[in-house]
């Protein structure tokens, strides 16, 4: 049986470690692994476990290879296409306004984007988002009138209307014909 030895981690995650910038003390913090564990894995003292060396790419932010046998995999450039019947659509429930999210599922926590289509008369009513939300509302076609708090603002087609989303607002299309909008949820 032949013996191939052990990856050597150490060089490449002080080279990983001192390219992000990163003291040993900063790196023990991001990944959760101790300061004296990165040292002894930097000298070569000890080879640190899959799970450590897991954190420690995260925590770099590079992708485990680098540090167990040094390459970086190609990346290749792609687009990800999401057909029209993948884009899912949200209803109120008279059917007056439809939202299309186009935002990745992977940023909802953070960033959210729609495109609303109102029919005539239509309206989007919403309860407060989270502390701090903010929409940013651009008109494509047609008038938009936004209520919240006391404060009201007629938005027409070219124009945005950024404002606080934490309170109760709505948004209702006040011309006779449909209009269309985006919408950008900023949490």
């Amino acid at each position: 049986m032949s013996d191939f030895g052990s990856p050597q981690i150490g060089p490449a995650l002080q080279h990983s470690r001192k390219k992000a910038g990163m003291t040993l003390d900063v790196l023990a913090h991001a990944s959760g692994v101790s300061r004296s564990m990165l040292s002894q894995i930097e000298r070569g003292q000890t080879n640190p476990t899959v799970a450590t060396v897991w954190a420690l790419a995260q925590a770099l932010k590079i992708d485990v290879s680098e540090l167990i046998g040094g390459a970086r995999p190609e990346r290749r450039p792609y687009i990800e296409m999401a057909s029209p019947s993948f884009t899912p659509e949200i209803r109120t429930e008279d059917g007056s306004c439809v939202l299309r999210i186009l935002s990745p599922a992977d940023r909802a926590d953070s960033l959210e984007w729609y495109e609303l289509r109102f029919a005539a008369g239509g309206k989007l009513t919403s309860a407060p988002h989270a502390h701090g939300t903010r929409e940013h509302l651009t008109v494509l076609d047609g008038e938009l009138h936004v209520t919240l708090d006391g404060a009201e603002q007629i938005v027409g087609t070219g124009a945005t209307a950024r404002y606080p989303a934490d309170i109760s607002h709505e948004i209702n299309n006040i011309g006779p014909e449909p209009a269309r909008a985006l919408l950008v949820v900023i949490g």
